[in-house]
């Protein structure tokens, strides 16, 4: 089986497209925008439910860690 890339970023760096002007900026810029909406929301989501497990297992050191940074991403979101 072919070694496939495993994430977003390695597959946009094995195609070597700086070089390369786009014939349609905004379309890229769009896409571009959907992706990081996308992996804004993921990350939200994962520490989400991080601090739900920190929580269950009454882990108030973690809590505290992960709201902070649930606090500093809801700011930036």
């Amino acid at each position: 089986m072919k070694n496939k890339k495993s994430s977003y970023t390695e597959i946009m760096k094995s195609r070597n497209t700086k070089n390369v002007p786009s014939e349609h900026p905004v379309l890229d810029m769009y896409i571009q925008m959907v992706l990081d909406e996308a992996l804004f929301n993921r990350k939200r989501d994962l520490l989400a439910e991080r601090i739900n497990d920190a929580l269950d297992t009454k882990n108030k050191t973690l809590f505290m860690t992960l709201s902070k940074e649930y606090k500093v991403l809801r700011l930036l979101g």
